[in-house]
């Protein structure tokens, strides 16, 4: 792959640093409702949103068996996490679009997850980046699981090292494009990587812990594995959790739909389970 993107230029979504840092000023400045309103309009702009269809073949049931919880926002308390907004996962040019293309394309979840960073943003919410990476020394395990052997096996989110960052500029390991006004504004933390799906074995919890977080807006990659698992792993870690169910999608395989698997679970553990413009909504209204 040799994607190249220039960090000074806009990100073809109308949206450039100086843009978000502007959005920032606003809502430090006191005109905090107009810099999220203003930001979510703009984000709305030709962004591809869920399909009608997708909608109806994933709709909530319409006489719920189970209590509806939900998840207040409070900006001191409240971060959005993305895991994996990867090349590998989001992108046509990614190993894995032969089997997640179709339902990111029907969440509109590239474009969905832009949303959330530029209302984040504008709010002044932090946002934590909870990234996939795969070093020669991974691939030394004696054991794995089905779906990681799978990854090993397609070269998915391969780096040569943690500190080597040969070939990572436009890799599948690096963040898509569109997002790099957003994760490399020098203020979203970049946890260390989680190895298999959950951020058991990343910096994910301190970092939020010591930002005095307990609240987590969550999203990205994928539905049914590294998003659900963080969704466990943060709830038992005492988290409250909000799923923005069309900011992530799943692969569609033979043995199943991951995206579908991932909704049923999140409506019976998840503290919310949110579309983004009711994220957007929520986000702007907290400010």
């Amino acid at each position: 792959m040799t994607q190249k993107h220039d960090h000074d230029h806009d990100c073809g979504c109308g949206i450039t640093p100086d843009y978000v840092d502007h959005a920032r000023r606003r809502v430090l400045a006191g005109a905090a409702g107009a810099a999220v309103a203003g930001a979510a309009a703009l984000a709305g702009q030709g962004a591809a949103a869920a399909t009608e269809a997708a909608r109806a073949a994933y709709a909530d049931p319409e006489t719920p068996g189970l209590p509806q919880i939900d998840m207040e926002i409070d900006l001191k308390r409240t971060a959005l996490v993305v895991t994996d907004p990867q090349v590998d996962f989001l992108s046509e040019e990614g190993v894995t679009w032969g089997v997640v293309g179709e339902s990111v394309t029907e969440q509109g979840t590239v474009d969905n997850i832009e949303r959330l960073f530029i209302a984040a943003k504008a709010a002044g919410m932090p946002v934590f980046i909870s990234p996939h990476y795969y070093y020669p020394h991974d691939y030394k395990w004696q054991f794995e699981g089905t779906l990681e052997a799978t990854m090993h096996g397609i070269g998915m989110f391969d780096r040569p090292g943690p500190l080597d960052l040969t070939g990572f500029h436009g890799s599948g390991a690096d963040w898509m494009p569109q997002y790099k006004p957003y994760i490399e504004d020098g203020e979203t933390v970049i946890c260390s990587p989680h190895k298999v799906y959950s951020p058991a074995q990343n910096d994910l919890n301190l970092q939020l812990r010591k930002r005095g977080v307990d609240k987590v807006i969550l999203a990205g990659m994928s539905a049914n594995l590294c998003t659900q698992a963080h969704l466990y792993e943060l709830l038992e870690l005492g988290f409250e959790v909000a799923v923005v169910r069309d900011a992530t999608a799943g692969a569609k395989v033979p043995e199943g739909d991951g995206y579908l698997a991932a909704i049923i679970n999140f409506r019976m553990v998840a503290n919310g389970v949110w579309w983004t413009d009711d994220a957007v909504t929520r986000i702007g209204r907290a400010v």
